[in-house]
């Protein structure tokens, strides 16, 4: 079985919502990225979402833009984010991760030779932002062939037949964009939020997890009312960014981390 997959089953188990925190890889020094993996579960993360640097993140805003051209610039590509898992497998068998990011740096590095290393490394997903359900005919059973999910995005504007195929096709769970923007933003309804996850729950079986907007402990519980995973990005990310060092990047996400992760299992 999939990590993703054994993961969820065993929040569902247990009553607790999933958390699931961004990093950009690479950033903010190469060497600090498998410290702060490790300290983000040692904090309470259920799953790792792995950027994969990229010069053009159309999706991402300014904090995930600049921490991407910091990780370029320090010689970080899908090689060394490829390496960065395998070293992460070392210590944590069970964590499940997903790499992050766009088509380009996956096509430069070959389609398939990338997902055959990736499941070699340990990862355990992908989401490419720009490789929607309706272009991934071919990326879908890649992945499936190696064991690896494709997981898919929704969003507020995502309706009817299209939501059904997303609902029906998304494997480890589905990625669900709390409003329509980039990330870091601060648009999060929560009212709105749950009329749309009980739309596409109410379509299929897949976990749902919810990101885009959730900054802090209080949006964190305000999204777990109605997901099966919260997801954090770039106000983690904004924190890491001025580290100088391996230890205070995993203090510090350590530090970031931990009231997410409780006030989810207080509100669970």
């Amino acid at each position: 079985m999939n990590r993703i997959d054994r993961r969820f089953a065993e929040l569902s188990r247990a009553g607790r919502t999933g958390l699931i925190p961004f990093i950009a890889a690479g950033d903010p020094l190469p060497e600090a990225t498998v410290p702060v993996m490790h300290a983000l579960v040692a904090a309470g993360a259920d799953l790792i979402e792995l950027g994969v640097p990229f010069s053009d993140p159309m999706a991402d805003g300014p904090v995930i833009q600049k921490a991407s051209e910091r990780a370029i610039a320090a010689g970080v590509g899908a090689s060394a984010v490829l390496a960065m898992v395998r070293e992460f497998r070392r210590q944590d068998g069970d964590t499940p991760v997903v790499l992050m990011g766009y088509l380009n740096p996956v096509e430069i590095h070959g389609r398939e030779r990338f997902v055959a290393e990736a499941a070699q490394a340990g990862v355990d997903g992908l989401l490419l932002v720009d490789a929607p359900v309706e272009e991934s005919a071919s990326l879908g059973p890649l992945l499936a062939g190696h064991g690896l999910h494709q997981i898919l995005l929704a969003a507020p504007t995502t309706r009817g037949d299209r939501l059904q195929r997303l609902a029906g096709q998304a494997g480890g769970f589905l990625y669900y964009v709390a409003f329509a923007g980039v990330t870091g933003a601060s648009h999060l309804e929560p009212a709105a939020v749950a009329e749309r996850v009980a739309a596409i729950k109410a379509l299929g079986s897949v976990p749902v997890a919810v990101g885009f907007g959730v900054k802090d402990a209080a949006s964190a519980r305000a999204v777990a009312a109605h997901a099966d995973a919260v997801v954090v990005g770039s106000a983690l990310v904004d924190t890491l960014a001025g580290c100088a060092d391996p230890e205070t990047a995993a203090a510090d996400a350590a530090a970031f981390l931990a009231p997410l992760r409780a006030a989810l299992d207080q509100g669970g």
